[in-house]
């Protein structure tokens, strides 16, 4: 994967966006790291050390909020980010199969991103649906009752 370095004018231009929008308190923390996070694709050093100085919160603090909540990223994420839902409610329903399929598909495993840059795939406790379990969202799409045989039709409409 080839990591295209960020502007830091780009960088300082998403936090102030992003503290503007919802102030500089700490309660709005993770509303400010998520908009940063969908602005530039990943938290880099340089937003952490920014929101640090701006809501006057340590910056492992941040490193901790930030690396707590699977939708955030210190590092740099592909242009499809796949969460996979590890809860017993979706591994009983046969995600581990539908699991497998996708990792098999992506020719990656868990925290990782493709080498073209297009997927990274993680694993997430719960996306709150597990009615409709095996689940996995992919960018903002949620797909339930998957089973691996959809897996490839599934990863083709993101191509």
């Amino acid at each position: 994967m080839t990591i295209v370095p960020i502007d830091g004018k780009v960088v300082l231009e998403a936090v102030r966006t992003a503290v503007d929008r919802y102030g500089a308190t700490r309660d709005e923390l993770i509303p400010i790291l998520n908009d940063v996070n969908r602005e530039i694709g990943y938290l880099p050093g340089e937003a952490l050390d920014e929101i640090s100085r701006l809501l006057r919160v340590p910056k492992s603090h941040l490193f901790s909020v930030a690396s707590f909540y699977r939708m955030l990223s210190t590092k740099p994420r592909g242009k499809h980010v796949i969460q996979f839902c590890e809860s017993a409610p979706c591994h009983v329903a046969g995600g581990r199969e539908v699991w497998m399929a996708v990792k098999e598909a992506l020719k990656i495993d868990e925290d990782e991103t493709t080498p073209d840059g297009n997927w990274t795939l993680v694993t997430t406790s719960c996306l709150g649906v597990c009615g409709v379990g095996p689940v996995m969202m992919i960018d903002d799409d949620i797909f339930g009752n998957v089973d691996a045989k959809q897996v490839q039709s599934i990863l083709a409409r993101y191509h």
